[in-house]
């Protein structure tokens, strides 16, 4: 499997939490340097009696001799920090139910070294030997900066039982920090910061969020989460957590390709300021002479929002070896969904669109979720789609000159235990002839995915090669031109004694291989296909998230949520991704908990940021069930204007840049260059309710412009607004929700 031959390269074993073993190895010690290496770097070095500093030209880190590692932005002749000189420990652990926060780092005596590793072929690295006086335990702390990278520092630790009794290692908390907003901006309170939290732990949560004078949330990554309701578990997510205010912000997380197990806690203390920090759940003995390692964890430093670290996150993550996705032609095309239709769509409903999508300009349609007999085997349902149907409306969309994709969820298994929605589980023939294939849990029961699924062992090679035939079966056979893949988060740890794994964590790591699979077997038959993967009302997850070349908003609640996300896409995948801002009816959402209606129509949401535009409109009118989001000549004439609008001008294949902070510029922007010209978005919304449209009224920052001369038209409404003069480049408006500008130089 690519991810886990990929870290037994880099040296690390599996272990984790909540059962975890995180990445554990010997290191080598680095031998003493002078700072004149080999390799020359721009990376600097320097000892002080209480510090060590690593100078890069755009940041300055010091390590205290309590492994606290703080970092600072340079920003002309100053530098920048959230971290609070008083933070405490960086390094700190659980042993036989006691917090130890004395380990002491010896920083009259550092190694001090080149890097290794793929991260980047120059950079410094520094050792700290210590030990904690209350447990014996002995520490390596290794800082690294790398030139690619400067202003990041990657940080990991090592500990070793130099005793002789075993010693009780039940928790780690490294890369901790304590965030004070007020060295950044005097006048306000400590902890008013804004934050981006890549945990999948709820859906329809707020990923981006002013922090509030009381907060905690843990951030479990890489396992499931239990939920409330019929979805039963989410759980993956994005390993980083990003704070900031308007002139500096910082970010931590893990650095490894692997989805590990381990969380992010984030909380404001009685004193109001903000602690955060990596936590690792060991839960082992460690025996004289073992070592426990740490995964390698980062601090970013950055001017801007949560764009930056994502941005940054992303470049490591390439060159660890995990490449963004080139997208194809079609992944920019606007998409319609029969979800309108509900869980019973026929055919006939299907094809009954083909007129108006012709119309509206749109040559995608995706066969969404229940066509299916039972998760596991993707037979048709008899009763909606009997004989050869599925193939024929195929053919049919296809003669229209219009490509299909069809919904399934990989993994996910009946095993005739429980339901979703009115679909009572069976037991699916694929659980019948390979019973052996199920991931167990502790108790040798099928353990459960989303919807409470049972599910297949993706570390099993056998199971791999079912989804290429699957994949096989949608693609070839039934002419499908992609998928959708639904509902995606974690897997459960495997304890199955038949699958001999090295650990349980074996079927969280593998999970990749999966969607790889997948992707890869789909792009082979049908080179300009589309596979979306949505984890539905949440972030994505780490396993998956380079085997895909469309993304999508996953279920947002709301407009503000189409837009946060576009943007945390843009930062992930690139700034052209293609990013799918999902059914336009979700920009607004009535009685979610309830009897749920999708009556939004916000297609500014998608378009200023540069997404991808869709629709799940139902028509002709099929009565009151259907009728939220059933197409009305007065909805008509705003779709046609708006999916007309997108197809003239693919802002999604234009480059997304970061020149507005989020929660600090308002009304809130977005830049896209497409084809010489700058494309702007303007949002306008009720202060705490970023989905709620307001006023505006005022003086517009125009920013990213060369110096010149420029046109400015709202091109959504068609409207000349006069020119402006660059660099300085304002424009007085006003406006109700949202402004679309053209900007081109004269």
């Amino acid at each position: 499997m690519r991810d886990l031959e990929r870290s037994a390269k880099s040296g690390l074993f599996l272990v984790l939490a909540v059962a975890i073993c995180v990445a554990g190895c010997a290191k080598k010690t680095a031998q003493p340097a002078a700072e004149n290496s080999s390799v020359e770097s721009s990376v600097r070095i320097r000892q002080d009696a209480g510090s060590i500093f690593i100078y890069t030209p755009e940041a300055e880190f010091s390590v205290s001799p309590s492994g606290y590692v703080t970092g600072k932005l340079i920003s002309g002749d100053k530098t920048l920090t959230l971290d609070a000189p008083d933070g405490g420990s960086g390094l700190s652990a659980i042993v036989d139910d006691k917090e130890i926060r004395d380990f002491d780092f010896d920083l009259a005596h550092p190694s001090i070294g080149p890097t290794e590793g793929k991260i980047g072929a120059k950079g410094r690295r520094v050792e700290l030997a210590g030990r904690s006086a209350t447990t014996g335990l002995q520490a390596m702390l290794e800082v690294e900066v790398y030139d690619d990278f400067p202003q990041m520092a990657f940080i990991s630790a090592t500990f070793h039982n130099t005793g002789n009794a075993g010693v009780p290692l039940e928790a780690v908390d490294i890369d901790e920090h304590v965030l004070d907003a007020r060295l950044a901006d005097p006048s306000v309170q400590p902890y008013q910061m804004w934050s981006f939290h890549g945990a999948s732990i709820e859906w329809g949560k707020d990923n981006v969020l002013e922090i509030p004078q009381k907060f905690s949330q843990t951030n479990q990554m890489g396992s499931l989460v239990e939920v409330k309701g019929d979805l039963g578990r989410v759980g993956g997510g994005i390993p980083v957590v990003a704070t900031w205010t308007r002139t500096v912000g910082e970010a931590i997380g893990h650095a490894e390709t692997l989805p590990l197990v381990l969380s992010i806690p984030v909380e404001t203390q009685a004193d109001g300021r903000v602690r955060a920090y990596v936590h690792l759940q060991p839960a082992e003995i460690l025996n004289p002479g073992d070592t426990y390692a740490t995964p390698r964890t980062f601090l970013a430093v950055y001017s801007g929002d949560y764009y930056e670290p994502l941005r940054m996150y992303s470049d490591v993550l390439g060159h660890e070896g995990l490449p963004k996705v080139t997208d194809t032609n079609e992944d920019y095309a606007a998409s319609w969904c029969g979800w309108g239709y509900l869980s019973n769509v026929t055919p006939k409903q299907m094809l009954g669109t083909i007129p108006k999508l012709k119309e509206l300009g749109i040559h995608w349609a995706t066969l969404d979720d229940r066509w299916f007999n039972n998760y596991g085997d993707w037979e048709p349902r008899q009763d909606t789609f009997p004989d050869d149907e599925i193939r024929k409306m195929v053919d049919e969309f296809h003669a229209q000159n219009i490509k299909v994709q069809l919904w399934w969820l990989p993994l996910a298994v009946e095993d005739g235990h429980g339901g979703y929605d009115s679909h009572k589980y069976g037991i699916s023939q694929v659980v019948k002839a390979h019973p052996d294939w199920l991931i167990l849990d502790k108790n040798g029961k099928p353990a459960r995915m989303t919807r409470n699924l049972a599910t297949l062992c993706p570390a099993v090679p056998a199971v791999r090669e079912y989804y290429k035939q699957l994949t096989e079966r949608f693609i070839k056979d039934w002419g499908f031109d992609g998928s959708k893949l639904d509902n995606i988060y974690s897997v459960p740890l495997c304890y199955n004694p038949k699958h001999h794994h090295k650990s349980p964590l074996d079927s969280v790591y593998a999970m990749g291989e999966i969607y790889k699979t997948i992707f890869d077997e789909t792009r082979a038959l049908k080179p300009e296909s589309v596979t979306q993967s949505c984890s539905c009302g949440t972030p994505p997850n780490l396993a998956w998230l380079r085997d895909m070349d469309q993304a999508v908003t996953a279920d947002p609640v709301g407009a503000g949520q189409v837009r946060q996300r576009i943007k945390m896409y843009k930062a992930l995948l690139g700034p052209s991704a293609a990013v799918y801002g999902d059914h336009v009816e979700l920009t607004r959402v009535k009685d979610l908990n309830g009897n749920e209606q999708d009556l939004g129509s916000d297609f500014a949401s998608t378009i200023g940021p540069g997404g991808v535009v869709g629709t799940k409109f139902t028509w002709p009118n099929y009565g009151p069930k259907l009728s939220d989001v059933y197409l009305t000549p007065e909805k008509e004439a705003d779709w046609k204007k708006w999916i007309g609008l997108y197809n003239q001008n693919m802002l999604s294949r234009g480059t997304f840049l970061d020149l507005y902070v989020y929660g600090y510029d308002y009304p809130e922007g977005y830049a896209i260059e497409k084809d010489g010209a700058m494309y702007y978005a303007f949002f306008a919304t009720v202060p705490g309710n970023p989905s709620q449209p307001s006023a505006w009224s005022g003086e517009i920052e125009l920013r990213g412009l060369a110096p010149g001369k420029y046109s400015v038209t709202d091109y959504a409404n068609d409207k000349d607004l006069g020119t402006v003069t660059a660099p300085d480049a304002h424009i007085s408006t006003s406006f109700a929700d949202h402004l679309l500008l053209r900007v081109v130089k004269q």
